[in-house]
């Protein structure tokens, strides 16, 4: 049953605010299962189109009545073939339709699946496949199949499924089915109803694998559907809406949220990195689900669009920025809403309440001549951008605030499944993890200790509530380490909160640089503030056990030519002796660059709240090759990899320091 207002326990765990901010959504409190929101939202939007693959050839759209009848059929023809209750299913795919039916007519049937990208490594996927228990599999196409194919005869797989089209050819060994053919079995045969509860596993998400062999993390029913009920109380899509995907749809954080936004009837487009530039403009999207890679990249963009224009327009567009920079902040400590004034007095908050005044003009003007057109490059209609994975540098926060494109970040890991905490559009602090969602709870203790820790001040974040995950799959001792016998989850992170329960995270434990003078040090702020440079496209602090910090940056090597162009020399990458007296050729090497690198760090981090002498970098090395899922330096969530950087670049860092 679809619960509607009307009922008395509609929101029953909502705070009053969030009550009256998400009163007309769906609510899907009383259902069991995650597959049972299918035939709910198919009865109630059966023509509205759910999922739209543009870039497929040819192009793929389903109405919500259709996705469903396909879930079924999927469903079905894998119970013909022996999958049953309980049953282990590996799904390994990356983003499509196909996924999305593939994933939901595991659970349907009654399996749990076990999910990971096709781009990852083979013996990972091995793994994966193995420590699952899978006895069928679904994979993306031949590509993956031959990919795993050695390694599948010692496993026990009854089947694989192929997501394509594509003629499997004959193998004795093996029994393979391609898309058109599983969904043909499944339309002759009635799909059998089986009994889940919420309690019962639904998916198994490995970690990524940046520290050691991956984990399964165990999400049940209730978990999932904890998400797809308390994401309302902090957007609100109406049926219809428009939400651009890009991100890995097998991974929790997306995940959870397309399953809310399912839930809600909106319509799901799937772009990708080569194209989403245009699908911004084309589809127009209300919503997008961001991690700060992505939001960095369009930030980027616009920069760039910025740095071609004529030199008195820059200047133009620069003054309005800082102009409207100071009014946000202004408005900010005003409204309550600024990270590093939250105990402003009432006199405090009324001159900047008058400052905003006087400034809200000039800000207008830029919304005219500058910041509207921004939001036009972004289709015009983005109602909220929901940016999780990581944290958002504070200048790319800043900037789409001040050019009127509301960016909600929210925080969770994968064991969480993934939310426990977002900002609020009535309470969107820019800096801050959010608030919790919805039934969880947070505590913060000392890391050493575990003693619980006063309101503001730093620790480790312990998180509990209906999202924990059960634990890992097969691996007690990894669970009881992760999950104390109150049901406190150890996240990892270190953080604190305010009174009003904003938490604001300032680092990751097992990440903190420990300099020789005992110094813990928290690279991602640091590199956070490095990343305003337009000279730095990536960095990574390195130093643990060293007297001081180091980085590894890949360059922005189009605005370091611009720099060059200015300083009437020309760069050249490729050339190795080109900084001899008289020339006009510089490359990384020359002190010129380095002093511009060095300069550039300085100010940003000199400039970041909380600035301490040993947050200063000295060594440092410019690399070009960047930081990328391709080269095993990121994780699929674009995350740094950083024990893979340190090992990767093991002799520069100790070259470094020497």
């Amino acid at each position: 049953m679809v619960r509607t207002s009307a009922d008395p326990n509609f929101f029953s765990t909502y705070t009053e605010q969030e009550r009256i901010y998400a009163k007309d959504l769906i609510d899907y409190a009383d259902v069991e299962t995650l597959p049972e929101i299918w035939s709910l939202v198919a009865t109630r939007y059966p023509d509205i189109v759910a999922v739209c693959d543009p870039h497929a050839k040819p192009e793929v759209f389903f109405t919500y009545t259709q996705l469903h009848e396909k879930i079924q059929c999927f469903a079905a023809g894998l119970q013909v073939l022996g999958v049953k209750e309980g049953n282990r299913v590996a799904l390994i795919s990356d983003n499509s339709p196909s996924w999305l039916i593939a994933d939901q007519g595991i659970m349907m049937a009654g399996a749990v699946n076990a999910v990971r990208s096709s781009l990852a490594e083979r013996e990972e996927l091995l793994f994966i496949i193995s420590n699952s228990g899978s006895t069928a599999l679904v994979l993306e196409n031949l590509k993956t199949l031959k990919k795993l194919r050695e390694g599948l005869h010692e496993l026990p797989i009854e089947f694989v499924v192929l997501l394509s089209d594509e003629q499997p050819g004959s193998d004795e060994s093996l029994k393979v089915l391609n898309f058109s053919q599983l969904m043909e079995i499944g339309q002759q045969h009635h799909l059998q109803p089986v009994q889940r509860q919420r309690q019962d596993l639904a998916t198994l998400i490995y970690t990524s694998g940046t520290t050691g062999k991956p984990k399964g993390v165990m999400l049940t029913h209730a978990n999932l559907m904890h998400q797809v009920t308390s994401l309302g109380s902090i957007v609100r899509p109406k049926p219809g809406d428009t939400v651009l995907s890009i991100l890995p749809t097998w991974h929790s954080y997306e995940r959870s949220c397309e399953y809310f936004l399912f839930g809600q009837a909106c319509t799901q487009i799937y772009t990708n990195l080569r194209s989403i530039k245009s699908d911004l403009k084309k589809f127009a999207p209300n919503y997008i689900i961001a991690v700060p890679r992505l939001l960095e990249s369009i930030y980027e963009g616009i920069q760039k669009q910025f740095r071609d224009q004529p030199a008195s327009k820059q200047r133009l567009v620069n003054n309005l920025l800082g102009i409207s920079e100071k009014y946000i902040k202004a408005r900010r400590i005003a409204q309550g809403l600024d990270l590093e004034n939250f105990q402003a007095s009432a006199l405090q908050r009324l001159l900047a309440s008058l400052k905003a005044t006087v400034l809200s003009p000039l800000h207008a003007v830029g919304d005219k001549l500058v910041y509207s057109k921004v939001r036009e490059a972004t289709g015009g209609k983005i109602k909220q951008m929901v940016s999780g994975g990581g944290a958002l540098p504070r200048h790319i926060d800043l900037f789409f605030e001040i050019v009127g494109v509301e960016i909600l970040v929210g925080y969770g890991l994968t064991e969480t499944s993934p939310v426990t905490h977002v900002r609020r559009v009535w309470r969107n602090v820019r800096g801050a993890a959010g608030q919790p969602v919805p039934g969880t709870e947070i505590k913060i203790v000392d890391a050493e200790t575990r003693k619980p820790l006063a309101v503001g001040e730093r620790g480790l974040v312990l998180l509990r509530g209906p999202q924990i995950m059960q634990g890992y799959y097969q691996n007690p001792e990894a669970t009881a380490k992760a999950i104390d016998s109150q049901g406190w989850f150890d996240s990892g992170d270190l953080g604190w909160v305010s009174e009003k329960n904003d938490l604001i995270l300032t680092g990751r434990a097992k990440d903190t640089i420990v300099l020789t003078n005992g110094e813990n040090i928290e690279p991602q702020p640091i590199e956070d503030a490095c990343l305003r440079s337009p000279y730095i496209d990536q960095i990574m602090l390195v130093g643990q056990d060293q007297r001081c910090l180091g980085a590894l940056i890949v360059p922005n090597v189009e605005a370091l030519e611009k720099w060059a162009e200015s300083q009437d020399l020309k760069l050249c990458i490729q050339e190795d002796n080109v900084t001899l007296a008289g020339s006009q050729k510089i490359n990384l090497e020359s002190k010129i660059v380095q002093d511009l690198f060095r300069q550039e760090m300085n100010r940003e981090v000199q400039n970041r709240p909380g600035y301490r002498l040993d947050d200063r970098i000295n060594p440092f090395r410019l690399i070009l090759e960047p930081f990328s899922i391709e080269n095993g330096l990121m994780t699929q969530t674009l995350k740094l990899r950083r024990h893979v950087v340190m090992e990767r670049y093991r002799d520069t860092i100790n070259n470094m320091f020497a």
